[in-house]
């Protein structure tokens, strides 16, 4: 990526958005319907509304994760708006007008904002161009001056009725220090009394840059520039900017010829992008105050940003990836108490997710709806068909690549079974996959298809009976199975089996028939699957329907890594808990490797995690795991991990793993300490500057920097002293350099710089792989200038 032809431009906000569209805005709660003109900044940073009173109303468009037109919006339950809209008049074509953003925090915390267009289908287009500004890489990456833009752009659209900028707006920006932000109100001759306002005209931009220079000096980036401007001349020269760019800023492991290094009369559209003085830009001249400004631009940004865009091989088979995966996808809290919610699938999916988790279980009388619940729990359940419907909608939203649902089936009656079967077939159409591709077909020693291959498929993960002698349950007339209770031992079609691999299947089998008979567990059994494996030992068979659409990811219990290695059928997957994942890595840890060279594997939490936390995912990585499940739901270290990771080749939720975790003819222990054949190891060092705007309040901080990666990384984590005042708006640090030396490798490390209040109260932080780093002075999206070098 060349410094100076950044790969990520700002989205583009079409015309319409920003000039704006009457609608209705509505609530449940109130029954009120409001008109507005609801609009986006022609910069995208917000949707905004204004009411009849002219009162506005903001949503950053960061904190958007859905929009949603027709039938999947929002719909008033309150009588009153319900005559408002003419809903229960055959012709209201109120499926036409709707539309909802939903906006929040986080996936369980979230809000919907319902609005009503006057004109059919216009929501249409507004759901669809708001949700591709939310999804812009740039939105989730934007650098520090567009998170300072945006302050300005508010500011100076939240004017009073006169039409003026309210004083006391500034202090509610920039809470942490009052006496500072009167100051630079101060020395930029304008207003400071809370009650006072200033005129839009005299707050243009160039005069709010000065007030943040005066508000937030930064000395730390003079002394950079003092190192190479010109001596005794206070500026730089496009020649001294130049060279800085050369040996500081530009990456170098770039290759030369592909990326040339900087020319001056290149380097000079940069000087008139940041120079804040027209007369420096037309003598080639760079201040210290566009020296500020040019290190705060996107050109510094702390990402490599072509590896936020897709950018891996998406052609190898399926088991060659990591794959984005959830586990209990349902639930919004604990694992014992609490809601379940079909909107938690959107959320998910939407997040980049590509494996979620269907605990499935027989529906009551006398609809017998089949339901999704955490089983012997206090959990509350939902609807099967309601998630379906929620996948169906939301499975391609973010990411083009195959989903998986991986089904734990309680269903032990072939009528409900056939009921899901048929929603799952008329609700994903053609989306699902019910047939193996021709290319690939399932037998031993045939790779699965990629993700590319899979484009647009759903694939469903739920015991599959492919036997002979399997008897399947009879059907009345009308197509639906008859619970005739379970069928016979089954016998597979595609792999020889010996005397002991039969008496192991049919031990299995016939122990599942004695489950199913029983119809209840005794306490103990409850307990021991509650302790460790969950319920998920005690799924039931599989009739003809659900049976017939399962094919690349057919579950199995594990044996051993020798019997897998024999069968080699790479459409077997087998699913561990943390603990018997954990096991087996270290006992037999290449063995690992080598199976998932072969075959998907999927590791889970314990079921003792009962309030939703979550492993670190980094030891299964790894192995080579490809569905390392969390809970989406807690928001912990490890989710962030997960979440940081999975933000790159574009949100996909495949990440191709390293070819020594994919070739056959490679061996690879993740425990090694010695160097891996081939593999260049890094050595790190970061060296933390500055820090700004960290804080609401006025406090003492410091910078944690630990690395994540194979178990022979170094494992340091350090952190900075304490800042030397109780400042949050610039604090200066610049220690010695925090230096990791010997990453072995690299693609599969990641580096967290996290920041602190004195006490350890956390404030922020950001998780970057360490092969989407960039080695220059950069702009860490917690708020922290450092130095990266490699």
């Amino acid at each position: 990526m060349s410094l100076l032809n950044p790969v990520l431009l700002p989205p583009d906000v079409k015309a319409y958005l920003s000039q704006g569209e009457r609608f209705i805005k509505w609530d449940d709660e109130t029954s009120i319907a409001s008109p507005v003109i609801l609009r986006v900044d022609p910069k995208g940073y917000y949707l905004y509304w204004t009411y009849q009173s002219k009162e506005m109303e903001f949503l950053d468009v960061t904190s958007i994760r859905d929009t949603r037109f027709g039938k999947f919006a929002k719909m008033p339950k309150s009588q009153k708006l319900r005559e408002v809209f003419n809903m229960d008049f055959p012709d209201n074509h109120f499926l036409l007008k709707a539309f909802t953003v939903v906006s929040g925090p986080d996936m369980v915390d979230l809000t919907f904002h319902n609005f009503v267009s006057y004109k059919e289908n216009v929501g249409k287009d507004w759901a669809e161009d708001v949700l591709a500004l939310a999804k812009h890489p740039m939105t989730a990456n934007a650098p520090r001056s567009i998170f300072l833009d945006k302050i300005l752009v508010k500011l100076k659209m939240q004017l009073n009725p006169e039409g003026k900028i309210p004083v006391k707006n500034f202090f509610q920006m920039f809470p942490a220090d009052r006496k500072r932000v009167e100051a630079a109100l101060s020395a930029c001759h304008l207003a400071k009394g809370k009650n006072d306002a200033i005129n839009p005209e005299d707050f243009p931009e160039s005069v709010y840059k000065s007030f943040l220079m005066s508000l937030c000096p930064r000395p730390e980036i003079d002394e950079i520039f003092t190192s190479y401007h010109a001596k005794a001349k206070p500026y730089m020269t496009k020649e001294h900017l130049t060279k800085f760019i050369n040996q500081k800023q530009r990456d170098a492991r770039l290759n030369s010829l592909l990326f040339p290094p900087a020319r001056p009369e290149q380097v000079q559209a940069l000087i008139d992008k940041y120079e804040p003085s027209g007369i420096n830009a037309q003598r080639g001249q760079l201040s210290p105050e566009g020296m500020v400004w040019f290190l705060c631009g996107p050109e510094n940004s702390a990402l490599a940003h072509d590896t936020l865009l897709l950018h891996h091989d998406m052609t190898q088979p399926l088991n060659h990836y990591f794959i984005n995966s959830s586990h209990n996808t349902y639930l919004t809290a604990g694992q014992f108490s609490g809601l379940s919610s079909a909107e938690m699938y959107r959320q998910v999916l939407l997040s980049g997710c590509r494996c979620v988790e269907l605990d499935c279980w027989k529906g009551k009388p006398p609809d017998e709806e089949p339901i999704i619940t955490h089983g012997f729990t206090m959990t509350t359940d939902i609807l099967f068909k309601e998630a379906i419907e929620a996948i169906a909608e939301s499975a391609f939203k973010t990411s083009p690549y195959p989903v998986i649902l991986s089904f734990e089936n309680h269903v032990d009656s072939p009528r409900q079974q056939a009921k899901m079967a048929e929603y799952c077939r008329t609700m994903f159409g053609e989306t699902l996959l019910t047939d193996p591709l021709e290319k690939f077909p399932l037998k031993p020693g045939i790779p699965l298809p990629s993700p590319e291959d899979l484009r647009g498929k759903i694939l469903i993960k739920n015991k599959k009976n492919q036997f002979s002698e399997l008897t399947s349950p009879s059907k009345k007339p009308g197509g639906v199975a008859e619970d005739n209770g379970p069928s016979s031992v089954p016998v597979e079609e595609d792999t020889v089996w010996t005397a002991e691999d039969r008496a192991e299947a049919e031990e299995e089998a016939v122990g599942e028939e004695e489950e199913e008979e029983s119809g209840s567990l005794d306490e103990e059994e409850i307990k021991k699957m509650q302790s460790d494996e969950g319920t998920a030992g005690l799924e039931v068979t599989a009739y003809e329907e659900m049976s017939s659409l399962v094919n690349y990811i057919q579950p199995t219990k594990f044996i051993s890594f020798e019997f897998s290695a024999q069968k080699n059928r790479s459409y077997v997957i087998s699913s561990f808990t943390e603990l018997k994942a954990y096991e087996l890595l270290s006992k037999a840890s290449m063995q690992f490797v080598d199976y998932n060279k072969r075959q998907m594997s999927r590791v889970y939490p314990k079921g003792t995690r009962m309030d939703s936390s979550n492993y670190m995912p980094q030891m299964f990585w790894n192995a080579g795991c490809q569905m390392v499940a969390l809970n989406f739901q807690t928001m912990d270290l490890p989710m962030q991990q997960n979440m940081a990771l999975f933000e790159f080749n574009g949100q996909s939720g495949y990440l191709l793993k390293h070819e020594f975790m994919r070739r056959l003819d490679k061996q690879f222990n993740p425990f090694s300490v010695d160097r891996i054949d081939v593999v260049v190891a890094t050595t790190l060092s970061i060296t933390v500057i500055s820090g700004q705007f960290l804080s609401e309040r006025s406090v003492r901080t410091y910078v944690e920097v630990e690395l994540f990666g194979l178990p022979g990384d170094p494992k340091r984590r350090y952190r900075t002293k304490l800042s030397a005042t109780a400042n949050s708006i610039n604090p200066v640090w610049k220690e010695d350099p925090f230096v990791f030396e010997k990453i072995l490798m690299p693609e599969l490390a990641s580096l967290r710089i996290a920041v602190m209040e004195e006490g350890g109260k956390f404030l922020g932080h950001r998780i970057i792989p360490v092969n989407a780093l960039r080695s220059a002075y950069l702009r860490s999206g917690s708020g922290i200038d450092f130095l990266q070098e490699t």
